[in-house]
C-alpha cells in the first residue's frame, strides 16, 4: 500500500487507492462500492476518493495495472535484470507481473470481462500495449525502427495467451502458466533468429499469422 502524504492530490490518492480497489473488486466488482471500501481504508472521503476515477471502471482497472507495472519494475531494478540474458528478463518481467496479480485473480477476471466491452476494447489495447511497452524498455530494448512495434506486438501477444492460462492454472506455483510462458518466448526466440532471412510483404504476413499462433496456440 502507497502511504499518502497530508493533503494528497488527485493523482496521488489514485495510486494509493488502486490496489485497494482492486482487492475489493473481487468481491464488490469495479464499481463505487469498491472504490468506497478502498477510501475507508485510507481514511479518505469517500466522494473525494471517487473523482479519482471519473470515468469508473476502466479508470479503475488503468490505474490498478499502472500500479502493477510499478510494482514490477521495483521487484526487478536494472541492476537484477542486467545480468540476465535477454529471454530471462522478459520472463521475470512476465512472471513478477503475474506473480503481483495473483493474489487478486478474480479482480483480473471481472476486469478483463469490463475490457472486452465494445466500449473499451481500444482502451484494452492501449493497457497492453503499455505494459508490452514497459517490459521491453524494463528488458533494455531502444529499437526505433520496425524492431520496436514487432517486438511490443509479440509481447502483447505472449501476455494475452498466458494470462489466460493463468487466470485457470491451479497447480502449485502456478507451474503450468510459467511452462506455457517458457514455451510462447521459446517461439519468439526461434522466430528473431528467422527474422533476418523475412523480406517485405511476406514477412509482414509471416508476422500477422505468429501473432495469431501465440493468442491461440495449437492443443497439445
Amino acid at each position: 500500500m502507497i502511504d499518502l502524504p497530508p493533503d494528497p492530490t488527485i493523482d496521488e490518492m489514485r495510486d494509493a487507492l488502486a490496489p485497494l480497489v482492486a482487492s475489493n473488486a473481487a468481491f464488490d466488482g469495479w464499481n463505487g462500492h469498491a472504490v468506497d471500501a478502498a477510501a475507508d481504508r485510507l481514511g479518505l472521503d469517500r466522494d473525494v476518493a471517487r473523482l479519482a476515477f471519473p470515468g469508473g471502471a476502466a479508470d479503475m482497472i488503468d490505474a490498478w495495472f499502472a500500479h502493477v507495472d510499478r510494482a514490477m519494475l521495483d521487484r526487478l531494478p536494472p541492476e537484477t535484470l542486467a545480468a540476465m540474458k535477454i529471454r530471462q528478463r522478459i520472463a521475470a518481467l512476465v512472471e513478477a507481473r503475474l506473480d503481483l496479480l495473483a493474489p487478486d485473480r478474480e479482480a483480473l477476471r471481472r476486469a478483463l470481462a469490463i475490457l472486452a466491452m465494445p466500449q473499451n476494447v481500444a482502451r484494452a489495447a492501449r493497457l497492453g500495449w503499455r505494459a508490452a511497452d514497459v517490459m521491453w524498455r524494463a528488458a533494455g530494448d531502444t529499437a526505433t525502427d520496425y524492431n520496436h512495434y514487432s517486438k511490443r506486438t509479440l509481447l502483447t501477444g505472449i501476455y494475452a495467451a498466458t494470462v489466460t492460462v493463468f487466470l485457470d492454472d491451479e497447480s502449485e506455483g502456478q507451474g503450468d502458466t510459467r511452462a506455457f510462458l517458457s514455451r510462447r518466448i521459446d517461439n519468439v526466440m526461434q522466430f528473431e533468429k528467422a527474422k533476418a532471412k523475412w523480406t517485405g510483404k511476406s514477412h509482414r504476413l509471416s508476422l500477422s499469422r505468429f501473432v495469431g499462433r501465440l493468442r491461440y496456440p495449437p492443443a497439445a
